[in-house]
């Protein structure tokens, strides 16, 4: 079986399915729908929105009307799900629309996925988190796993693409070609860059995470500032940097800077320190008593210049 032309056959590519750059361009029924039978998606890849891009946006509504119609999906019971438009949506509630221009398709849940992804890329809307967690959920859709299996899957792939592994134990698999004909649909990376460069970012730390996701920093700024091991320290950089928009090369060298003290004395003496208990155990000089009374006479030294800090 052909496993790359069946899944395109049961999903469609992104290109299809929006024609081109203008997601308002699906094959759909347009219609203008009343703004009560619409709901909002569970599959919404944006979580941030800007409130007062919102009420910028509503203003201009109010004025020219929406220039590019909303996608949906009908739910039943006279019901539409919002697949694409949910920031034109929030716009229109405000001015006070009573009817939305929007384009009704029949839609699985991978391809209202893969069609709200899509435009949001298109569009530049998410952030990188939002992308992220977006393409996980779109993967485990696609490949019918869970995102934890998703991972495990994309790491092995990973590893054997960089080992160069000639058994193809997970690159020759379906699932492979189901994960490269997804990344080809989008149109945005390809596989091994979204492993190299954006599932890490699902590890930052809680408040690096939070300022990425609110377009507070961008996604190489946060990476520089989670090398950081102080929670304090990382929030009194990411304050800096936010209140002076400090740049990339600023920060990496504020991270520099901050870890310098840790890493060049204090932890260069320990390891040195633990070097040496190494180097004992394995010396015939314990075994010899004069050497063996001059080690123990230094360590007492050592012992009461410690206890002097304690």
């Amino acid at each position: 079986m052909d496993t790359q032309s069946d899944y395109q056959g049961n999903f469609g590519s992104a290109a299809e399915m929006l024609g081109d750059a203008d997601a308002t361009h699906i094959q759909g029924d347009r219609r203008q729908i009343p703004i009560h039978q619409i709901v909002t998606s569970k599959l919404q890849p944006r979580k941030y929105f800007s409130e007062a891009g919102i009420n910028q946006l509503a203003a201009s509504i109010k004025g020219s009307g929406i220039q590019h119609d909303l996608i949906v999906r009908p739910i039943g019971q006279g019901k539409y799900e919002l697949v694409a438009g949910e920031r034109r949506y929030r716009a229109a509630q405000i001015a006070g629309l009573e009817t939305v221009p929007a384009q009704v398709k029949e839609m699985s849940d991978a391809e209202a996925l893969q069609c709200a992804l899509t435009e949001n890329i298109q569009r530049e809307d998410l952030n990188p988190i939002e992308e992220t967690e977006a393409i996980l959920r779109l993967l485990a859709l696609n490949l019918n796993s869970s995102q934890a299996q998703v991972r495990s899957l994309l790491h092995r792939m990973q590893y054997e693409l960089k080992k160069k592994v000639s058994t193809h134990s997970a690159m020759g698999t379906p699932s492979a070609e189901i994960v490269k004909s997804t990344f080809d649909g989008l149109g945005r990376m390809s596989w091994d860059s979204f492993v190299n460069n954006q599932l890490p970012l699902l590890k930052l730390p809680p408040e690096i995470m939070k300022a990425l996701g609110e377009g507070e920093i961008d996604y190489t700024k946060a990476k520089e500032m989670a090398k950081l091991k102080s929670e304090s320290e990382r929030l009194a950089l990411l304050a800096e940097a936010i209140a002076q928009n400090l740049t990339l090369r600023q920060v990496q060298k504020l991270v520099k800077e901050r870890k310098a003290p840790k890493d060049s004395k204090s932890d260069g003496l320990a390891v040195e320190m633990a070097a040496i208990s190494k180097q004992f155990q394995r010396s015939k000089a314990r075994q010899n008593p004069h050497k063996r009374s001059e080690i123990e006479a230094l360590l007492k030294q050592l012992k009461l210049l410690l206890e002097e800090e304690s």
